[in-house]
């Protein structure tokens, strides 16, 4: 299974208004929408970083990086993707006349830092400093201006920015993908039983997992931490109909 990491960094609206506290911002206001600056890619396991921009290259060839690997992906992980990574490059493929890449499983961490865990913050850079992993690039606004005003010092660090951030993605992804719920499943892309969030083959029997309907040899993946059940139902209830 080919899972991809994924980030993307975008410009912020551009708009005229009158105050800084409880603005509300009509649409003939806005001068420049907010548009895709750039993007970091990596494989799960892969040492390449992949990386390109709106400074690298037109938006739409940036765009056709981003939608090849996305049409090449089983499964793309994310930071809140869900509600930001993902609609902004719809986005972009929309307005670009792209067609939608192929159909991929959605892993967002950040649903599983929220639900699993009880941090102080669940943002990406907190998450991963308390887990032991690093941290991000330090930046500020002045940063994404910069960018937006074509500085050369400005997109270098902002490269560097955006690489961390998908590499602390995969570190954090790497520890908390025993939490992850839902996960998509290895086993569907191999044969033989395997553990279904890492696609090991080093796991231990461990009891067995029961519902109404049957009862499931229990695993505990020693690679991951994951724990899994058979397939097979070693023992079926059976129901009797009694009538009167």
């Amino acid at each position: 299974m080919k899972i991809l990491c994924l980030d993307c960094e975008t410009a912020p609206n551009t708009v005229y208004c009158w105050g800084l506290f409880k603005q509300n911002i009509a649409i003939s206001q806005i001068v420049d929408s907010s548009y895709l600056l750039c993007y970091s890619a990596k494989w799960l396991g892969s040492n390449e970083v992949m990386f390109d921009s709106v400074h690298n290259n037109t938006p739409k060839k940036m765009l056709e990086g981003i939608h090849d690997l996305m049409d090449e992906a089983d499964a793309i992980i994310h930071y809140n993707g869900n509600r930001f990574d993902i609609p902004v490059l719809n986005r972009e493929f929309l307005t670009h006349g792209f067609a939608p890449p192929s159909p991929a499983k959605q892993v967002d961490l950040y649903l599983t830092v929220r639900k699993q865990f009880k941090f102080a913050s669940n943002k990406l850079d907190y998450v991963a400093q308390q887990l032991g992993l690093g941290q991000k690039k330090d930046t500020n606004f002045a940063l994404w201006v910069g960018c937006m005003q074509g500085d050369l010092d400005s997109w270098q660090t902002m490269e560097e920015y955006n690489v961390q951030d998908v590499i602390l993605l995969e570190a954090v992804y790497n520890v908390v993908k025993p939490w992850i719920k839902n996960h998509p499943n290895h086993g569907l892309h191999t044969d033989g039983l395997v553990c279904p969030n890492c696609g090991g083959n080093h796991y231990q029997r461990r009891g067995f997992a029961h519902t109404h309907a049957g009862k499931y040899q229990r695993f505990f993946c020693l690679g991951c931490n994951n724990w899994f059940r058979g397939r097979k139902s070693e023992k079926t209830q059976t129901f009797v109909n009694i009538q009167n």
